[in-house]
């Protein structure tokens, strides 16, 4: 039995959800980045050039005035939330395929309001009313082809029953979305759904596996799945409205605690716990105060609190104190759990956390005391240089969070590869490194050394005098470093790894005919 799938599709829905929350010009070209590509980009930008997998430097030259931003999956799903929640009020039973696009089954809303068609551009409407700028509705026999009519139209396309296979016959083998499959039945032929649905069945298992398989199905017309209608979760979020508006801090620490308990109270009693909580506040001067704070565990109400005054330190004129006034009052706040846990899977051990809670119940009294800032721990980021490869961040915030310009994913030549060295140097330490003939080393601008390297002096610990030399066993080098040639700050080095005498390893590096120790491996 056939399935009538609706599909809605909102065309370049990350841009959408982008402009909702954040309020940039629509007229600006805008582009989302995800690990160094354009991941998606707006029509303005297309028109210039931009498109999908280019990266950012190559986008910015077909389009200079194109804005970029960081791409964030949880920016499109919190948009489309209130999106689902208007469609479920007039048609239920809808299944996310993903942020932008749903599928509903069609017979149910068909009966209801006179026909498919019907049913088609009343929840057109309803979103447009909404404000989302772009809703394009297919209908099909399956959701796959429902999703491509809805990608081949403008507003509205019905495929009748029955004809979904030669609907599909016409459309490039790129929809399947399956990059080797498409790429090996390219070679061998095949241009379109139709030129693969007429393989037979049997061969198409025997040649290209189960993933094939199910891939012919739909080319057929044949989709297999039905839609399978969304679980609503529970709604946790806590709003807060003040009139008039709490201008001090206290004030609003009481006025928030009771719904903060209320708020973790909710949140367990689904046996969930809150591990990134989302607060947004509103101040009678139009101001919007939104970030999402992580947790090392979870949050309890008093956690909560603590948050909610960190987030109001930007705008109190005396930063940390309960009973500072505020620069403007608050006339809303919002709590939102960012992610939740099972509470099973955080559970005290046979016996017990002791040692953890102790850390983290000291730690957070001194941040409660002297500020979120007041704590700090290491995080590990990219970079060339071992000394640049730690940012220092707040005690439980995120710690998997990198700056975009110091990401791991991104290539870092010169950097050390392999075992780092245990002990890094807080500033890198001069030493001597000399040839057989007792000459200091030196690199030329072909990178050749004077000579081989045989004698080290190490660096000492204490200001009794040069260190004794030691004979060098092993060395392996140079590795340059060449870092923004371009800017004033950037540096121009060249890296080494010696054992000595002792069987001691060390990093070193030549610069300005100097040698330096950066680091030795225990």
């Amino acid at each position: 039995m056939k399935h009538r799938a609706l599909v809605l599709w909102c065309p370049d829905w990350p841009i959408s959800a982008v402009l909702q929350e954040q309020a940039h010009d629509p007229e600006t070209p805008l582009a989302l980045v995800k690990e160094g590509e354009i991941f998606a980009c707006s029509s303005i930008a297309r028109l210039e050039g931009v498109k999908r997998g280019l990266t950012v430097r190559e986008a910015q030259s077909r389009c200079p005035r194109l804005q970029v931003l960081p791409y964030d999956p949880a920016v499109d799903a919190r948009v489309f939330a209130p999106v689902i929640a208007a469609i479920e009020q007039i048609m239920p039973g809808v299944q996310v395929i993903r942020p932008g696009t749903c599928a509903i089954r069609a017979k149910g809303p068909a009966r209801y309001f006179g026909g498919e068609q019907q049913a088609a551009e009343v929840l057109r409407s309803t979103l447009l009313g909404l404000g989302v700028r772009d809703v394009r509705v297919g209908i099909a026999d399956g959701i796959f082809a429902a999703e491509q009519a809805a990608r081949k139209t403008s507003n509205l396309r019905i495929v009748e029953p029955g004809a979904s296979a030669e609907f599909l016959s016409r459309l490039g083998l790129d929809v399947l979305e399956q990059t080797e499959l498409v790429s090996l039945l390219e070679r061998l032929g095949l241009q379109t759904l139709g030129d693969f649905a007429a393989l037979t069945t049997v061969k198409v298992r025997n040649r290209f596996g189960e993933d094939g398989a199910r891939a012919h199905l739909l080319a057929r017309g044949l989709d297999p799945r039905a839609v399978v209608p969304r679980t609503p979760p529970t709604n946790f979020e806590v709003f807060l409205n003040f009139e008039p508006p709490l201008d001090r801090v206290d004030q609003l620490a009481f006025a928030v605690k009771t719904s903060a308990e209320r708020f973790i109270e909710a949140i367990t009693a689904a046996g969930l716990v809150c591990t990134a909580l989302r607060i947004q506040l509103q101040s009678d001067s139009g101001e919007h105060l939104e970030k999402v704070w992580k947790h090392p565990r979870f949050f309890d109400p008093e956690d909560v609190l603590d948050r909610v005054r960190w987030q109001l330190q930007s705008n109190v004129k005396s930063s940390a104190d309960w009973n500072s006034e505020l620069d403007s009052g608050i006339t809303k706040v919002v709590l939102s759990p960012e992610t939740t846990d099972q509470l099973s899977s955080h559970t005290a051990g046979l016996w017990g956390n002791g040692p953890q809670e102790r850390v983290h119940h000291g730690l957070s009294r001194i941040q409660n005391m002297l500020g979120h800032s007041a704590v700090l721990t290491a995080v590990l980021t990219g970079g060339r240089m071992l000394a640049q490869r730690s940012v220092l961040i707040p005690w439980g915030d995120s710690t998997d969070v990198e700056p975009a310009s110091k990401s791991r994913q991104q290539p870092w030549p010169g950097a050390v590869s392999g075992p780092l060295p245990a002990t890094l140097f807080e500033a890198p330490l001069q030493v001597h490194v000399k040839d057989a003939q007792g000459q200091r080393v030196e690199l030329d601008e072909r990178l050749e050394l004077s000579g081989d390297p045989a004698f080290f002096a190490p660096p000492r610990s204490d200001d009794s005098g040069e260190a004794e030399e030691r004979l060098i066993n092993a060395w392996a080098g140079p590795w340059p470093v060449d870092e923004r040639w371009w800017e004033a700050s950037g540096q121009q080095l060249y890296r080494f790894q010696i054992i000595d005498s002792t069987n001691s390893a060390w990093l070193l590096f030549h610069r300005d005919g100097q040698w330096f120790a950066e680091a030795s491996y225990d």
